[in-house]
């Protein structure tokens, strides 16, 4: 009874919101174009921290003024080039709103699908798989510059990118065979699941995805990650000793302790787990072993573990599951919205991969605040693996990894506020120094450090 009158409940949301002639191209290009607006004045007060000529207190008698300096200027030339490849995208969105160009690919690759495909392979799903595959090499086209860039002009220019030409196309060209070879069947199976479980597909549409993320963490590690680097079993040592003994301590379903070869790409440094809940890797970047003490590596995995033993990747697995639920249920509402169809050109047609683009762009505003509260939830839960590395003992250990990082990264030592709260998913580092108790007066090394072989962090930081 429940479940029909959920049924009923949104039905009438969705006629409510399908209303002929209803201005969804002006709303949804109001949404990006404020949202760029709204995030550019966050970065302009981000780069009036970044002018600073000061760093904090607490890193005063850690960071020398040369590594200071050259960290602002890498922040400002990162902030600009943020402006710049924003301002291109936007530019982008536009004009594949303002020229319709989804109505005019959906009607060109429909005459490809007519002249070159089968009769009987014809449909919705092959259709829907050659315009895909178009769209996302167009696009991949157009953002070459911005990527090559961000590559070889500005992280070369600060000494990051460890890629050559031919690696940065060969990644390419794997992104985009993986892209046909697991794209094509878990899209086909999104349409397949729409168009045959009526008005509950949203509900058949979350199982799909939660078997898609445990076969993806399964097949990755395998199939995937060798593609792009090496996996070595970590070598007999101390570092394996130690990892081992806080893994058993912890009762951690250690399998296999590894070493990535990171420096193939750029001087970037990390550890991560991955696997399944009764077998679970450790991957240490070959960075991260050459630039740090073995107890500050074990620091590191003990602030990881932490992460593992207070819960944090199930609560955050389950808060996903939930927003996927969330999101599949709202498309549910909007995907009979003739009217949001007709504001973008599908007048005869209504595809269902074009209507889950719009329903996207649509659902921007929620994005945002989506991603403010994630960010406020991650940055509690660091600060709580920090402490559960000092509670094993590692205080010291990890804030000197932790400086050692940010000074290698030239990591932004202060951030403004504001755009922390929006941007960041981890604290700053004044920040977990202090909940830390670390002073100025201990030394890192018992000297400032140098960046003279700086590492770059991966998105995912310690």
């Amino acid at each position: 009874m429940k479940n029909r009158r959920g049924h009923m409940d949104c039905a009438r949301l969705g006629r409510f919101l399908d209303r002929p002639g209803f201005p969804w191209k002006k709303l949804i290009v109001g949404f990006s174009i404020s949202q760029y607006i709204f995030e550019g004045l966050l970065s302009l007060r981000q780069y009036q921290i970044l002018k600073q000529t000061k760093p904090p207190k607490v890193l005063e008698g850690e960071v020398s003024q040369e590594v200071f300096d050259k960290s602002q200027a890498y922040g400002r030339a990162k902030a600009k080039f943020g402006f710049v490849s924003g301002l291109y995208s936007q530019i982008q969105n536009y004009g594949v709103i303002y020229y319709d160009v989804l109505p005019r690919l959906w009607a060109l690759t429909g005459v490809w699908l007519t002249r070159y495909v089968p009769e009987k392979y014809s449909g919705e799903i092959v259709h829907t798989l050659i315009f895909f595959f178009t769209f996302n090499v167009i696009t991949t086209t157009l953002n070459l510059p911005i990527d090559y860039y961000s590559h070889f002009v500005l992280e070369e220019k600060f000494g990051f990118n460890k890629q050559t030409i031919r690696l940065w196309i060969m990644d390419m060209i794997k992104g985009q065979a993986l892209m046909v070879v697991f794209g094509a069947p878990l899209l086909s199976g999104f349409l397949a699941i729409v168009q045959k479980t009526g008005n509950s597909f949203f509900f058949y549409l979350w199982l799909f995805s939660v078997g898609v993320q445990v076969f993806a963490i399964t097949i990755y590690p395998i199939a995937i990650l060798p593609l792009f680097n090496k996996l070595s079993p970590l070598e007999p040592g101390s570092l394996k000793t130690g990892v081992e003994g806080l893994a058993k301590r912890l009762e951690f379903p250690l399998k296999e302790l590894y070493v990535i070869d990171g420096s193939k790409r750029s001087a970037h440094s990390n550890a991560y787990f991955y696997g399944l809940p009764w077998k679970k890797h450790i991957v240490i970047y070959d960075t991260l072993i050459e630039k740090s003490e073995t107890e500050e590596v074990i620091a590191v995995l003990g602030h990881e573990l932490g992460h593992w033993k207070l819960g944090h990747t199930t609560k955050l697995f389950g808060i996903a599951q939930f927003h996927m639920f969330y999101i599949f249920a709202l498309f549910s509402v909007f995907i009979n919205n003739r009217s949001l169809y007709q504001s973008f050109g599908f007048h005869k047609e209504f595809p269902i991969i074009i209507g889950f683009i719009l329903f996207s762009d649509a659902l921007a505003p929620m994005d945002t605040v989506v991603k403010l509260l994630m960010n406020i939830l991650s940055r509690t839960f660091e600060f709580q693996a920090d402490e559960f590395a000092v509670n094993l003992g590692y205080s010291t250990q990890l804030a000197k990894s932790l400086i050692k990082l940010q000074i290698q990264n030239l990591s932004t030592m202060d951030a403004d506020w504001m755009y922390a709260s929006y941007h960041f998913s981890h604290p700053i580092l004044p920040e977990r120094l202090g909940a830390l108790g670390w002073s100025s007066g201990e030394k890192a090394n018992g000297k400032k450090l140098d960046a003279e072989k700086p590492i770059k962090a991966s998105d995912r930081e310690l």
